[in-house]
């Protein structure tokens, strides 16, 4: 079996294969795995997530129940978030004001689409949300989902697993994922050109041609749209347009060491502004107690941004931080480093995000090509979508359903309510 990419959800589908005592590769276009779940220790000496760093719902995340008992600490996240009012801390009377208003916004997103036609998540927010406007739209929007919400299904954001709880690896979750990865069979730096299945299943790489029983395809949505791999015959109208419908966001990270904590935050402080339009972003503070801040900018205003270059990125951060501490925190920055997701050219971009109108879109890519090709990642998860624990489950289901086609595994057939019910009969006789 051929895996194509090597982030969360082509580990998880090569880890099935495996378990079912089946072969398979997994290739890889860049020279390191986990895709946009990746771990950096060269650039501050200490962790430095370059992409997921949340593991959300750590109870049921299964990320997080397959790590390695040794070497990955995991720790809960704090729940309190911060926020500034121009260059001061709010105040008791704001905070109240601003959690209500987050209350507010998701019962205005429920309540929009119950029964009635997708919209636009913006337009489902309450009109009364005041001075806190912008920064409701910002922390539901870009930070949360790396598309304005203008862009954003409200009925997709409504279906959305609750994220009731959050946890942070002290190594990074990119050095989790890399954990579950060992001794997979992968090829990194082997990009494939092109997936023939019309007929007999080939996949072309800069290393030859290799025939395979079944494919996996874990690439992003924007790369499926991309003329990066040449699918013989061509991906069919269905799949292209599903994967037009799921373009990615753009949702990147400013990194700037800031030793000696002269704004005085705790470790993991997350916090936002009460801002007056699009141009703001978060800070997550001494990321793990180290003196690591990551400012993290999203939406069309952080792809604007990011498309400027990585110095425009880092004045920019420098700027917002003066704006809101003084200039202590920018005096004092050190080493920096700005993500760049939407010039990657093996991801293009963040998260992928359905537009209003495209809610159904994630079943349509979830159909294999011809019974012999499928596709996982964050895209295809109806409820996870946007996140590593959704490109997982993806992976499996994928690897599952390929394992069922080539006679790996028993494919288990529904009962009817007439054989349970004769069944439970002769269970009593």
């Amino acid at each position: 079996m051929v895996i194509i990419g090597a982030g969360a959800a082509g580990i998880a589908a090569a880890r099935r294969v495996l378990a079912a005592k089946k072969s398979c590769v997994v290739f890889e276009a860049s020279p390191r795995i986990g895709g946009r779940c990746t771990t950096d220790t060269k650039l501050f000496g200490v962790p430095f997530d370059l992409g997921a760093h949340w593991i959300h719902n750590p109870d049921s995340n299964l990320l997080v129940a397959a790590a390695p008992k040794n070497g990955i600490d995991i720790y809960a996240a704090p729940r309190a978030q911060s926020v500034r009012v121009g260059p001061r801390p709010a105040r008791d009377s704001e905070m109240e004001n601003f959690l209500a208003a987050q209350v507010r916004a998701r019962r205005g997103i429920a309540d929009a689409v119950r029964g009635r036609a997708d919209i636009a998540a913006s337009r489902a927010l309450p009109k009364d949300l005041g001075e806190w406007q912008s920064a409701i739209e910002f922390m539901f929007g870009p930070y949360a989902l790396s598309k304005d919400l203008a862009n954003v299904s409200a009925l997709e954001l409504a279906r959305a697993a609750e994220r009731d709880s959050d946890a942070f690896c002290r190594q990074g979750y990119g050095a989790l994922l890399a954990k579950l990865a060992a001794d997979l069979p992968l090829r990194l730096s082997t990009p494939v050109s092109s997936v023939a299945w019309g007929g007999g299943l080939m996949v072309e790489t800069p290393r030859g041609q290799v025939r395979a029983r079944a494919v996996i395809v874990t690439v992003s949505t924007d790369m499926l749209t991309s003329d990066k791999i040449e699918f013989k015959p061509p991906l069919p109208k269905r799949h292209l347009d599903a994967a037009a419908k799921l373009s990615l966001g753009s949702l990147d990270h400013i990194a700037l060491e800031i030793p000696g904590n002269p704004m005085l935050l705790q470790q993991d402080d997350l916090v936002f502004e009460q801002s007056n339009g699009s141009r703001t972003a978060a800070l997550l503070a001494n990321i793990g107690g180290t003196s690591l801040h990551v400012v993290e900018v999203g939406g069309e205003f952080g792809r604007s941004l990011s498309s400027k270059g990585e110095a425009a990125m880092v004045d920019f951060a420098g700027e917002w931080l003066a704006s809101l501490f003084g200039s202590s925190g920018r005096s004092r920055i050190k080493r920096t480093h700005a993500t760049r997701w939407s010039q990657e050219p093996y991801v293009l971009g963040a998260m992928s995000v359905a537009g209003p109108g495209n809610s159904e879109a994630r079943k349509a890519l979830q159909e294999p090509l011809n019974g012999r090709v499928w596709f996982a990642g964050e895209a295809l998860h109806d409820t996870q979508w946007g996140t590593v624990n959704g490109a997982w489950e993806s992976g499996t289901r994928a690897a599952e359903a390929a394992l069922r086609w080539i006679g790996a595994i028993k494919i288990e057939r529904q009962e009817t309510p007439a054989q349970r019910t004769r069944k439970r009969r002769r269970g009593g006789e």
